[in-house]
């Protein structure tokens, strides 16, 4: 293979298209259910037909994509199978709007026809997620794409239905579900969303003793009682007895039940078995009537003059008239409080009683549980258990019949004298019989998902070979609602076989600030977007990066920036790499040198630490050891090093180079794919890096004593940059110094140390201006004429002044009596915390000037003046002058040596005055202030 010349700027539209395309044809998401190799496989949870890829989809991918590449590579046949859900009220919507354009409903096409229409548009507009799914480089096996309403996964939805019928475990029912009046079908609890509406609380009379409050007057037509709580004395003597029913008189019956809590409100409350859930409930323990006065659109049907009324019409007309009998003992308003909408058309829910298919969940809801207690399936974070045992142990039996007519129908046939039968899918309905209308909930043909998809109810060879799936990935938001469905039916149809061995949650993403995503925030990030701008790597990276196991992820476009910096990092540390002829080769152990050592030592501890990360599902953990290992210790640290050993001739640097990049960049490939494959391929002339092996640690490079050289030397290195720039050298400035390295752990590191300091060799003239001791290492360097040291005083003195006014600010709030009492503790800690900083900013700024030292002119010469210690030039006389500055500018400062020419300290000691000072306070004084300021002699 010709290895390919990389360009001098990594480009992603450049890389990405044309690798994906390669990977896909190439085969290499491919799985072979007939393969001798360890299998991996997880179910892609299908998104809608209807949707596009948001951000939540692209971290749920990433991770997935990260796993099984990772497998992929570790040698497992590995299975991503992908898909899609038909999203029975989503898509059903979808068309009828398009029909309305028409000025037509799904009523005036008729069933059939406009199933086909729903169809037609699948085909035509649906399913542009997949599309976008490649974008973000899924490396799913494409061959295996499934369908909710595909042949097979209908004929396995009519064989579930079948074997829960005929086992007793599904049932047809009046019971209160969740209603849309807009869509005019049941909905799931998940496709309920709650939000926190302003209302109203209106407390109501019933009798002198009896006052109940409601968030919805309209219901109290359907009241059927009252009730109370067995043990509320209040109430014991009404228990049994009736009241009579405001606005309607018919008198109901006062009931005990425990449900009701005597704390909250007065103790009382409405009955309306029709319409609340609870309600219901109680109902059925106390042999209530249930009375419905509501249609499926919400309109009252009661009689009387309301009528015909909408719901929320219908709610300020019943208030008006209970007020205008007396009966209004209160009403708040406004009131917030939980209300459920429609996740499609965000219409209010109304909880309705209504005639359904439900799912005996019971033995099955015991079964999923018992799989997690008994370690069939874990849950990861651990902690997030129990929230799925609260669930299963609690669950309440499952609507999965919905008044749509896109979906798969329901089995199930009535006879003309009221026979019902079950048909199953060879089976025929006998004649004249009618089908039932409604269709399956959505999420009942999800929830044979991770079987249905490997060909159940036939014993396909992948059914054999990939189930139990290896990990289902998916949100916590969801833990309850799909998780829990996909195991009840996988435990139930597989024969006790959980359908993951793991279940891997990850949080919600965020915005910045942790605030909830939201197009009313202003806040909704579109990965598509990102992608076009930074790359899909940089995006994977990015969510990536926040993805600990169950905790929310929060993202920005500054941190999507940094993850594109990086892998304009990768590839530039590569190129270079390249263009000093890198290779992959074997190593000769002999020729290594310490930085080599250290390196590979590092590398392997990083290959240790990464792969346990990626285990345990801490994607950020292995995120930031990689990528503080490629940027600070590969790209700043190795690299230069590197630069210096190829100067001096060594060329198995070049090796070195090409394996510690090797190793690198397949960690990295399954965070970022497309970046990793570019450079791999061009570093190693291999085929891909899909299909490379998983990096294995070596403890033949474990190397301790080498890790502690180069830290000593990073350290030698860090003290003196900074130092450098303490003396106001610029980072590129060279300049002169002596080392004194004898004994000291870099005492091999000389050349190292000089290349990356740009300290050049002394001179016989050398003269040390200032001087620096770390890690057993002594610097001095001859700073004379390498800085403008009047401008750097100035800026030294003006970022003094800013420390000690916020020193002085600091500490008078600090001292202020009412201000600490009175402010939380937080803000007193921020506060001290400013007063230490500024303190240091002092000690340190002081520390710089002290550096500079003080200036002297002789014969029109400049000299900066060193620390007291060091070499006094000749021909100059030196004293500590230990106080303050002239007496026109009296300041602060450090003591420090002042040199004066000796015919001028003899004219201004025979004068009386040392510039401007009275004889009386020469530095000998032990009361003079001290001099801050330049002493001129002329």
């Amino acid at each position: 293979m010709t290895t390919p010349e990389l360009p001098t700027q990594y480009t992603p539209a450049d890389v990405e298209t044309r690798s994906y395309e390669r990977w896909v044809t190439e085969g290499y998401f491919h799985a072979d259910p007939g393969s001798s190799r360890t299998p991996y496989s997880i179910v892609l949870p299908p998104p809608n037909v209807t949707g596009s890829l948001h951000i939540g989809h692209a971290l749920d991918h990433s991770v997935q994509d990260a796993l099984t590449r990772r497998a992929r590579m570790r040698g497992h046949e590995t299975l991503w199978l992908p898909g899609m859900d038909h999203a029975g009220i989503a898509t059903q919507n979808v068309v009828e709007r398009e029909l309305a354009k028409q000025g037509m409903s799904r009523h005036d096409l008729g069933r059939e026809a406009f199933v086909e229409r729903v169809w037609e548009w699948k085909e035509e507009s649906g399913g542009k997620i997949l599309g976008q799914m490649r974008k973000l480089g899924d490396g799913v096996d494409w061959s295996r794409e499934r369908f909710t309403m595909d042949e097979g996964l209908s004929r396995a939805v009519l064989t579930m239905f079948k074997k829960l019928y005929d086992d007793g475990l599904v049932y047809r029912a009046e019971r209160i579900i969740n209603w849309c009046p807009r869509c005019l079908t049941a909905l799931s609890d998940i496709e309920v969303e709650h939000s926190e509406d302003d209302g109203e609380l209106v407390s109501i009379r019933y009798s002198d003793e009896i006052v109940v409050a409601t968030t919805r007057a309209e219901t109290m037509l359907g009241d059927t009682a009252v009730a109370v709580h067995p043990s509320d004395e209040r109430y014991a003597h009404l228990v049994g007895t009736t009241v009579e029913l405001p606005l309607t008189g018919r008198r109901i019956p006062v009931v005990a039940d425990e449900h009701v809590d005597p704390e909250f409100g007065t103790g009382a409350v409405k009955v309306t078995p029709a319409h609340d859930p609870n309600d219901f409930e109680i109902g059925r323990r106390h042999s209530l009537p249930s009375m419905t006065v509501m249609d499926e659109r919400g309109v009252i049907t009661a009689h009387g003059p309301f009528q015909g009324l909408d719901r929320f019409e219908a709610r300020p007309a019943v208030v008006a008239a209970l007020r205008a009998e007396g009966r209004i003992v209160e009403e708040k308003r406004p009131y917030v409080h939980s209300v459920g909408h429609c996740s499609r058309c965000k219409t209010v829910v109304e909880p309705r009683l209504s005639l359904q298919w439900f799912v005996n969940v019971g033995p099955l809801a015991k079964e999923a549980g018992d799989a997690v207690r008994d370690g069939r399936t874990s849950i990861h974070p651990p902690e997030m258990a129990k929230r799925y045992f609260d669930w299963v142990d609690d669950m309440h039996d499952w609507c999965i019949s919905r008044q749509l007519w896109w979906g798969h129908r329901i089995p199930v046939w009535y006879g003309p004298n009221g026979e019902v039968v079950c048909v199953g899918p060879d089976e025929t309905p006998p004649e004249g019989y009618i089908q039932d209308p409604d269709v399956l909930d959505t999420w009942f043909s999800s929830g044979l998902w991770p079987f249905s998809t490997l060909g159940w109810p036939e014993r396909t060879p992948e059914l054999e070979r990939f189930y139990p799936t290896s990990v289902l990935v998916t949100g916590y938001d969801i833990l309850f609602f799909w998780v829990a469905r996909m195991m009840m039916f996988g435990l139930y149809a597989m024969d006790g076989e959980p359908p993951f061995r793991v279940v891997a949650l990850h949080g919600m993403v965020r915005d910045q600030y942790g605030k909830k995503m939201s197009k009313s925030f202003g806040n909704v990030v579109d990965p598509l977007d990102w992608i076009e701008r930074f790359g899909a790597d940089a995006t994977r990276f990015t969510l990536l990066r926040g993805a600990n196991p169950g905790a929310d992820v929060a993202i920005s476009e500054e941190w999507a920036a940094g993850s594109r910096n990086f892998c304009n990092k990768i590839w530039n540390a590569t190129r270079f790499a390249l263009m000093n002829g890198a290779a992959v080769g074997p190593l000769d152990d002999a020729q290594l040198t310490a930085a080599d050592r250290w390196i590979l030592s590092r590398l392997q501890s990083v290959i240790t630490a990464a792969d346990a990360a990626l285990e345990d599902y801490e994607f950020a953990k292995a995120s930031e050891l990689l990528y503080h290992f490629a940027w600070d210790e590969v790209c700043d640290w190795y690299l230069e090093l590197a630069k210096i050993q190829l100067g001096e001739g060594l060329d198995h640097t070049r090796l070195v180079l090409g394996q510690v990049l090797d190793a690198l960049l397949r960690l990295l490939h399954p965070l970022v794919p497309f970046v990793s494959e570019e450079l791999w391929r061009a570093l190693t002339g291999a085929e891909s890096i899909v299909v490379a092996p998983w990096p294995q640690a070596d403890p033949r490079y474990a190397d301790p004593r080498a890790e502690a050289e180069v830290a000593a030397l990073q350290e030698v290195v860090t003290e003196v940059r900074r130092f450098r720039s303490d003396q106001g050298l610029k980072p590129g400035q060279k300049v002169a110094a002596r080392l004194g390295l004898a004994g000291s752990a870099v005492e091999r590191q000389e050349a190292a140390i000089r290349s990356l300091l740009r300290l050049t060799e002394p001179a016989e003239t050398f003269s040390a201006t200032a001087r620096l001791t770390v890690g057993g290492v002594t610097v001095e360097i001859d700073t004379a004429g390498a800085i403008d040291v009047a401008a750097e005083r100035k800026r030294l003195e003006k970022d003094l002044a800013v420390a000690r006014k916020e020193a002085a600010q600091a500490a008078a709030k600090l001292g202020n009596e009412q201000f600490m009492a009175k402010a939380p503790d937080e803000v007193v800690a921020k506060v001290r915390a400013r007063a230490d900083q500024a303190e240091a900013d002092i000690a340190r700024l002081e520390g710089q000037l002290a550096a500079l030292g003080l200036s002297h002119t002789d014969g029109g010469k400049a000299y900066s003046l060193p620390r007291t210690g060091l070499p006094t030039p000749q021909g100059l006389l030196e004293f500590s002058v230990w106080g303050g500055a002239r007496p026109d500018n009296p300041t602060d400062g450090p003591g420090l040596p002042v040199w004066f020419d000796a015919r001028h300290w003899t004219e201004a000691e025979s004068s009386g005055k040392l510039e401007g000072l009275p004889r009386k306070r020469r530095p000998e004084d032990p009361g003079i202030r001290r001099f801050a300021k330049i002493v001129r002699i002329w």
